[in-house]
């Protein structure tokens, strides 16, 4: 089977999940080069997967490098993505794909300038939950959706005891913008695109929380909105709507997740953060929701907890044993090798950060916002490939004229 190189630009936390899965579950993938500015984390890649330690502009050049996963701190991502974009490298990076809707622009049009693929994590709307929810939807189970509601609730400060750069601090970094992704994703999945934005947006004052760090009770410098409450207007005429904020308490006995509305019916569909179940049904005249069995593969589990010492060490093998973060970076693989369009689209990210920009649009304006940008609902994924055989689901071919357009409204 021809492989495909890619290397990999940022080693830390996330990374660990990355390249465990890439290194392991995917048989199209070569792991070519590995870069860090620290080079203890270069060091550690190096050794665990075999390849080699690269700098950024090493990887750029390399001819045997054809994508580059840029795994970088969300203020890094605009740079390392633009110079892997203007080497003709095909891009796969973390969320956001910018600090903001206008840089995201810049880099989706490089990127089409240049005929290459530049896709936004996350991808894990290709786990099992996801593809699950959408045959359920697709197959009829709560007839015509006609409304969605997701939320995503909880803290989000930079809580140590040094004063350092953290994702709440710079553009693009605040949870709307950072686990927001992961809801934005899942319900382009399932409906395609949005047409209209409603809603609005606040930046609300934080403080230095850790009496050990030196700039405790100091106001954090936050420049992106840390609240949003929106209504979505999607072109197959779901509506829906997207709380997201930084400042609340998520209890661990709630669990996250999306409702789906239709007439036949209700869909509960997991925490778009991992890639496996619970899937839950309600259907007229029962008492409960059923638990629907998972159709597709790739449905591992993980949480972002990080308790240190021992705990954490149990955290990184549940990461490496149930996460499934790179399977985008596989779908963009196999699109290579069977010439198709990627499932994550050029367009997803940048739709995904318009939706954002569109709702601080709307708090300026006091307007409804009109999209700029169309993402067509992404292929669905085979279902019935599970365990050893799963990488053969992306084993598969279309143009890119396919016609994903729900039923519903055909």
């Amino acid at each position: 089977m021809r492989k495909v190189g890619i290397g990999v630009i940022g080693c830390g936390m996330i990374a660990h999940t990355y390249l465990e899965n890439l290194a392991k579950r995917f048989g199209v993938i070569k792991i070519v080069g590995v870069a860090d500015l620290i080079e203890e984390k270069a060091k550690w890649a190096s050794e665990r997967y075999g390849a080699k330690i690269m700098t950024n502009e090493e990887i750029y050049e390399c001819p045997e490098i054809e994508i580059v996963v840029n795994l970088t701190n969300v203020w890094s991502h605009y740079e390392v993505t633009r110079a892997a974009l203007e080497h003709g490298k095909h891009v796969y990076s973390e969320k956001m794909i910018a600090e903001n809707f206008d840089r995201a622009k810049e880099l989706y049009d490089l990127a089409e300038e240049k005929g290459v693929m530049f896709a936004c994590a996350p991808d894990t709307f290709l786990g099992g939950g996801y593809q699950t929810c959408r045959k359920l939807i697709d197959d009829g189970f709560i007839g015509v959706p006609f409304a969605v509601n997701a939320t995503i609730i909880r803290s989000y400060l930079p809580s140590g005891p040094a004063p350092a750069l953290n994702n709440v601090l710079v553009d693009g970094g605040t949870i709307p913008y950072d686990m927001g992704g992961y809801y934005i994703h899942a319900l382009q999945q399932m409906f395609g695109p949005v047409r209209r934005v409603a809603g609005f947006s606040k930046n609300t004052p934080k403080y230095w929380s850790n009496p050990a760090n030196p700039k405790y009770g100091e106001k954090l410098d936050i420049r992106s909105s840390n609240i949003v409450v929106t209504s979505l207007e999607f072109e197959c005429g779901v509506l829906g709507t997207l709380t997201a904020g930084d400042i609340g308490v998520m209890s661990m006995a709630e669990i996250p997740g999306i409702w789906v509305y239709g007439t036949e019916g209700t869909l509960f569909c997991p925490d778009p953060n991992t890639f496996g179940g619970p899937v839950k049904l309600l259907k007229p005249g029962a008492e409960n929701f059923v638990e629907m069995p998972m159709t597709h593969g790739y449905h591992g589990d993980e949480r972002s907890f990080n308790f240190g010492g021992q705990q954490e060490q149990d955290f990184m093998i549940r990461m490496w044993e149930k996460s499934r973060r790179g399977v985008g970076v596989a779908d963009m693989a196999w699109s290579i090798v069977n010439e198709r369009p990627a499932r994550i689209s050029n367009e997803m990210g940048l739709h995904t950060i318009e939706i954002l920009h569109g709702v601080d649009v709307c708090t300026e304006t006091g307007k409804v916002y009109e999209m700029t940008t169309r993402n067509p609902r992404p292929v669905a994924l085979r279902a019935g490939f599970m365990g050893n055989d799963c990488e053969a689901v992306f084993d598969d071919k279309w143009d890119e004229n396919i016609d994903t357009t729900p039923w519903w409204c055909k």
